[in-house]
């Protein structure tokens, strides 16, 4: 687990000044560099040591068998795994013959530093080899958010106390070994040596390989270019085989006297194109890096940022940790989607191997609306890749003997690759899941053309799930039975509220939106009748309440479940499902993750303000948060509950996740949902940010610890600016013309805001709160200093 602090308080970098070996694998997810098509780990430059190496391009996996102790009908019979690809990160250093090794010889200094600002990771190091060599290395490496096939690396190496002979060794390596990915050894036969090598091209400052998946058969290239900058004689040669390919640069210097080289490369992949085509396309890519070479790639890579921060932001003052995360966060989620390019975003992003490099529900409730609101064409371009995937959604709901379309609760293509039913089958509410994040991103942007093209159909088809999975009673309430809402430690259930409710939502706006669209409703084969029908389901889905409680059951009779020992439960024993069996935790109260209190956040129009402080507090006892998906959103309803104290040590909970690894998990990729997660609690959360039917409102309030945030939207085109103390809120539009005008909320009452003039309204005072909810034992937030 990494140390509280590991890394030094800073507002727009994460710098590690001290190399720590027992938490490499970690330190490469905290330092991995991405930008939705390319990822790359944050591996030393010579490879060893290593925590996990990595390299992987957006939806490049290989297929492998779903072990089953026992088959059943409807199982999926085959999963995909992210394939680390050819590695282009490696950069050997021989000194004097002597390899250039951390564990070896004097490290004298040692530091690496993520920029946010510049999207760079800069590394320098002092290092006196085992004979008495001392050199300084500087290191700088980039995924361009330009260029999107290209990373970019900078290695300068000086001799400081005499002169050496330098020999540095850059390569291209597939097939890399790695650690042990599964402990069944068929899966471990398909993942060893995934890559079939098709062609080596050497030249003589580089050259290419050519590889082939095995079973998925998805072919890939990678190539690379050194340009060479030295005082003075050197020798530059290639050699290439199969699997790797490495240019030699040899040379003597003199204290004072550098070697630099800059090695561009580029990757590509296809499922379809041809050899030549593929090869051809990185060909294309490193001759447009080498065109705009280190310093216009550098130059580029910051405007790119320059222009996000701009309009993404989040200023926080009062608590330097939240303000160094959130910034950390934002630019791992922009990372993980910004080239996407109609692919996924999956739960690790492109820094780690976890969850196979699967996509789940994470990306459309937590990663969307951050980008929705600050980078709204890559939130458009993860839901056309979902609509890509409609035909094996809509073959995967026949084969359930349902209509519409369902989709995977686990995939990397769109096949579903769950080989636990009780989610992999009965987790419906990714449908929903999907439908919200239409139905924000249309709002938000006004974008019908995308409605069109891409939104109606998914509403059409997730509609007609939920009508074919639901039924009406005898006494006409609509029921959803059978299925695992987001808490999985409570599986298959009746009438979950958070799938219902999303269900009604769904049903509701598939059906506004066919009214929009008649022709093309028609055209999807939508007619009055199912219109209707969607809209009496809707208006009669059960909402199960426990009257003698005054709460909402999480499903239908939650409440009457026999509680969990918290006070018996050791702190070892967490996470539960590592610890004990599943069925125990399905019939006890014993909540994983926020699943009631993620339905009073997103559907907050269906509930009273006394009904959420009452759901609340009854959750918050039994939510034990063995799920990094959950802290955020406790967050934000703490804060809509008036517990301000409570919602920032949340807050700080979701902020930290990785960089102090509070799970423990983060050696195999970050959070992603949870880092965008941050961005939701302070905007959502604090910032008290809703966009309810069409509707933008807000309600900020402040805890004692933050004296003030700052952060933008982007909302139809209108960039708003809202900046929040303890006492007033000033709302501003930074574009749009003196014409420009948008009606928003605040705290239920209206405020017209033009780019003219900023708007600066009063907070009301805060209405009377009950006692802070209480946590299972040994399962509160911590509650951390500010300064």
């Amino acid at each position: 687990m990494i140390r509280e602090r590991a890394y030094p308080v800073d507002p727009w970098h994460i710098r590690e000044t001290r190399l720590d070996l027992d938490l490499l694998a970690q330190s490469e997810s905290v330092f991995a560099l991405a930008n939705g098509h390319i990822g790359i780990r944050g591996n030393l430059d010579e490879g060893e040591p290593h925590g996990l190496p990595g390299t992987y391009l957006n939806s490049f996996y290989e297929l492998r068998p779903l072990p089953y102790a026992e088959a059943g009908y409807g199982f999926p019979e085959s999963g995909q795994t992210m394939v680390n690809v050819t590695n282009a990160k490696l950069m050997r250093l021989l000194v004097d013959d002597e390899p250039f090794d951390v564990r070896y010889g004097e490290l004298r200094s040692h530091e690496r530093v993520l920029d946010l600002r510049a999207g760079t990771l800069e590394r320098t190091v002092e290092w006196v080899s085992p004979s008495g060599q001392a050199i300084r290395v500087r290191t700088v490496r980039l995924v361009s958010f330009t260029q999107r096939s290209v990373v970019a690396f900078l290695y300068e190496v000086e001799p400081l106390d005499g002169p050496s002979r330098l020999i540095l060794q850059s390569e291209l390596v597939a097939n890399e070994q790695l650690p042990p990915m599964s402990k069944d050894p068929r899966v471990a036969a398909v993942l060893d040596h995934p890559l079939q090598s098709e062609e080596v091209l050497e030249q003589r400052t580089g050259g290419l390989l050519v590889h082939r998946t095995k079973a998925s058969d998805l072919r890939m290239a990678a190539a690379m270019e050194h340009l060479v900058e030295t005082p003075g004689k050197h020798a530059v040669t290639t050699e290439g085989h199969p699997d790797w390919l490495r240019t030699t640069v040899a040379c003597k210097l003199e204290p004072g006297q550098k070697l630099r080289v800059v090695k561009l490369a580029a990757y590509g992949w296809s499922s379809h194109r041809s050899l030549p085509a593929v090869r051809d396309q990185v060909g294309a890519a490193l001759a447009s890096a080498r065109l705009d070479g280190w310093e216009g790639l550098v130059e580029a890579q910051r405007e790119y940022l320059d222009a996000f921060w701009d309009h993404s932001d989040v200023k926080v003052e009062g608590d330097p940790e939240v303000q160094q995360a959130v910034r950390f966060g934002l630019f791992h989620t922009l990372q993980a989607g910004a080239r996407a390019e109609q692919r996924p975003i999956g739960s690790k992003g492109l820094s780690g191997p976890g969850y196979d490099g699967h996509t789940f529900w994470d990306a459309e409730t937590f990663v969307l609306p951050a980008l929705t609101y600050t980078q709204p064409s890559a939130a458009a371009d993860v839901l056309r890749w979902r609509h890509s995937t409609l035909d094996l959604a809509r073959e995967r709901a026949q084969t359930l003997g349902l209509q519409g379309a369902a989709f995977p609760w686990r995939t990397i293509r769109g096949q579903e690759c769950s080989a636990y039913w009780p989610a992999g089958t009965a987790g419906f509410h990714i449908g929903a899941d999907i439908a919200d994040a239409v139905r924000r991103y249309v709002q938000a942007t006004g974008d019908y053309d995308f409605e069109r093209e891409v939104g109606l159909e998914l509403l059409v088809e997730t509609a007609r799930l939920w009508r074919s999975l639901g039924h009406h009673d005898r006494h006409g309430r609509f029921h959803i039975d059978g299925v695992t809402g987001p808490d999985e430690y409570t599986a298959v259930v009746d009438d979950n509220i958070y799938t219902n409710l999303l269900a009604q939502q769904n049903l509701l706006t598939a059906a506004d939106a066919a009214k929009r669209h008649p022709d093309l409703a028609r055209k999807l084969g939508v007619d009055d009748e199912e219109t209707a029908s969607w809209r009496d389901a809707a208006a009669s889905v059960h909402i199960p309440y426990d009257k003698e409680l005054g709460v909402h059951q999480q499903s239908e009779g939650f409440t009457r479940l026999q509680e969990w020992d918290f006070e018996n439960t050791p702190p070892e024993a967490y996470p539960l499902l590592l610890n004990y069996p599943y069925f125990d935790l399905y019939r006890k109260q014993v909540v994983k993750q926020s699943d009631l209190v993620m339905a009073m956040y997103i559907r907050g129009d269906a509930f009273t303000p006394e009904e959420k402080a009452r759901n609340f507090a009854y959750y918050d006892a039994r939510t034990v948060r063995d799920s990094s998906l959950s802290a955020c959103v406790q967050a934000v309803m703490a804060a809509e509950v008036g517990h301000l104290e409570l919602a920032h040590d949340y807050l700080g909970e979701a902020a930290l996740m990785d960089l102090h690894d509070l799970h423990q998990n983060s050696r195999d990729g970050l959070h992603i949902a949870s880092l965008a997660g941050t961005w939701i609690s302070l905007v959502a959360g604090l910032g008290g940010m809703r966009d309810f039917n069409g509707q933008l409102s807000f309600a900020p309030r402040l805890p004692s610890r933050i004296n003030s945030l700052e952060f933008s939207l982007l909302w139809r085109g209108l960039r708003l600016r809202v900046a929040v103390t303890a006492d007033e809120v000033t709302y501003s539009l930074r574009n749009g013309g003196g014409s420009a005008r948008l009606v928003l909320q605040h705290h239920g009452k209206d405020v017209e805001v033009t780019q003219v003039k900023p708007v600066v309204v009063p907070i009301p005072p805060a209405g009377a709160v009950g006692p802070a909810p209480t946590q299972p034992a040994g399962r509160a937030p911590v509650r951390r200093a500010t300064s």
